[in-house]
C-alpha cells in the first residue's frame, strides 16, 4: 500500500514513473473522453496547475491591506479624479485598481512567500470528478497558481531594480489610472489629457535634461505592460479572499472610495 501512495503522489509528467494497471486504465478512458488532458506526456503542466496559498497569511494580509488603503486614498486625493463623472470613476476603479495595487506593493517593497495548497491524489481526483465533487474548470482557474505568483514576483523585482522615487511612482500611477481606452467612458478626451500630462511628468522625472537617454523610461513602460497581464482574480484570491471572504471585491473598493 505504501508503494501505491508513493506512485500517486509523484508527478505523473515525469518520464519513467510506472503507473499501476488500474490507474492506467482509468486514465486511458479519460483520454478517450477528453482530448486535452492535464496528464499529457508531451509537456509537464504540474507547475502551472499547482495551486498555492500565502505562507504567513496573517502577516501578509495586513501588509497588503495597508497597501490597498493607500491605493484607494491615492485616487480619493486626486482632484482631477473627482472632476470626472461618477460612472467614469467607477470604470477606472474597477479596471485599474489591480495594477495600481501592484505598484503599491512595489513601492512599499512588500515581499511574501507561498506554499503549495494540499490537493487530492490523481486517482482520488478522477474518482471525485466522476461523482461531480471536483470544482469546475472555471473555479479551478480562480485559485492562485505557482506560475501566477511567479509572474507577480517577477514584476515586483523589475520595479525594485528600476528604483523609482516616490514622485516617479505617483506620476506612473496617474498614467495607469487615467486610461482613456476603456469602453463606455463619458469623458475619454479629458481622461486622455490627464494621462498625457502624467506621462509627460513621468518622462521629466526619469529623463532629466540635458539627458537624451530614454532607456529607463522605456523599461518602465515595458514593465507596466507586464503588470497589466496579471488578472484581478489572482490578486483577490491570493491576498484578499482570506480577508473579505465571499464579499464582492468591487463592492469593497466602492465602499472604501466613497466612505469618509
Amino acid at each position: 500500500m505504501a508503494c501505491v501512495n508513493v506512485l500517486l503522489d509523484k508527478c505523473q509528467c515525469v518520464p519513467g514513473v510506472r503507473q499501476s494497471a488500474i490507474l492506467y486504465t482509468i486514465l486511458s478512458q479519460q483520454r478517450d473522453l477528453k482530448a486535452s488532458s492535464e496528464f499529457s506526456h508531451h509537456s509537464c503542466s504540474c507547475e502551472t496547475m499547482q495551486t498555492v496559498r500565502l505562507k504567513t497569511p496573517q502577516v501578509t494580509c495586513q501588509m497588503v491591506s495597508d497597501v490597498l488603503v493607500k491605493t484607494v486614498s491615492f485616487m480619493k486625493n486626486l482632484p482631477s479624479f473627482h472632476h470626472l463623472p461618477r460612472a467614469d470613476q467607477l470604470l477606472l476603479l474597477e479596471n485599474c485598481w489591480t495594477p495600481l495595487f501592484l505598484l503599491g506593493l512595489a513601492q512599499e517593497r512588500v515581499s511574501f512567500d507561498v506554499i503549495e495548497t494540499p490537493g487530492h491524489s490523481m486517482l482520488k481526483r478522477i474518482l471525485l470528478n466522476r461523482q461531480g465533487l471536483i470544482k469546475t474548470g472555471e473555479e479551478k482557474r480562480r485559485q492562485p497558481t505557482l506560475a501566477g505568483v511567479q509572474r507577480v514576483k517577477m514584476c515586483l523585482h523589475k520595479f525594485w531594480d528600476l528604483d523609482l522615487s516616490p514622485t516617479g511612482y505617483a506620476y506612473l500611477k496617474g498614467a495607469i489610472l487615467f486610461n482613456p481606452d476603456l469602453p463606455g467612458l463619458q469623458a475619454p478626451d479629458y481622461i486622455e489629457s490627464l494621462q498625457w500630462e502624467a506621462q509627460r511628468a513621468l518622462h521629466k522625472v526619469l529623463v532629466p535634461l540635458p539627458s537624451r537617454d530614454n532607456s529607463r523610461f522605456a523599461s518602465v513602460l515595458l514593465t507596466v505592460s507586464a503588470l497589466k497581464t496579471i488578472s484581478p482574480d489572482l490578486i483577490i484570491e491570493l491576498f484578499f479572499r482570506p480577508v473579505v471572504g465571499t464579499a464582492d471585491m468591487n463592492e469593497v473598493l466602492l465602499e472604501m472610495l466613497y466612505t469618509q
